[in-house]
């Protein structure tokens, strides 16, 4: 991104919308200026300009919820930012994964989607990547580890096909489900997007 092309409004800022790069949710909105946009360049992390305290910061120098900048996108009118992120912890002050979401108020998925699910249960997975809420099987899967995080992949790949083994369509259908959600914990630790293997798959056959 050229800073040259970049609009600031009258006062100097231009809006950033900082989005997590796997699971595609916007985490919040930020206002940047000259000089925090120079240094969220160089150094890869997200700094703002903070309207009510006249200044700059540096997200997580205090909580340690540090952003690792993927990539930076001007809109079309040059006029704002959407910053793609690897977020290190929640980015919300209030401690939650996203500004914009709050627990217990996500949307269902949608029936006219057959992979909305997926979508949802992503976004979910980041949020307990981010907030590691107490007591969740989630959070006690990234605490582990990898490590606990592969065998949990490689012990539902197994139960799939012993289920198949016996044809119980049912059995089937439980640890098909099991080795979807660990696999997608799997790809959240390993920091890769699913789209990046949707992409692949897109590329091999020819889509």
């Amino acid at each position: 991104m050229n800073l040259e092309n970049v609009k600031f409004d009258e006062k100097g800022l231009v809006p950033a919308i900082v989005q997590d790069a796997q699971s595609k949710e916007v985490l919040t909105l930020a206002y940047m200026n000259d000089e925090s946009l120079k240094k969220s360049m160089e150094t890869k992390e997200t700094w703002f300009f903070s309207r009510s305290r006249q200044e700059l910061w540096h997200k997580g120098a205090t909580s340690g919820n540090t952003q690792r900048i993927v990539e930076m996108r001007l809109d079309c009118d040059q006029d704002a930012i959407v910053v793609m992120v690897e977020p290190s912890g929640p980015a919300c002050h209030k401690g939650t994964y996203s500004c914009f979401w709050k627990q217990g108020n996500r949307p269902p998925a949608s029936n006219g989607d057959r992979f909305a699910i997926i979508n949802q249960l992503e976004k979910v997975i980041a949020e307990r990547h981010g907030e590691r809420p107490e007591g969740a099987y989630t959070t006690y899967l990234f605490n582990e580890g990898v490590d606990k995080i592969l065998k949990k992949v490689g012990e539902e790949a197994a139960e799939v096909i012993i289920a198949a083994k016996n044809r119980d369509k049912e059995e089937l259908t439980w640890e098909s489900a099991d080795l979807l959600y660990h696999w997608l914990v799997l790809l959240r630790e390993q920091g890769l997007p699913l789209d990046e293997v949707l992409k692949r798959l897109a590329e091999r056959h020819g889509s």
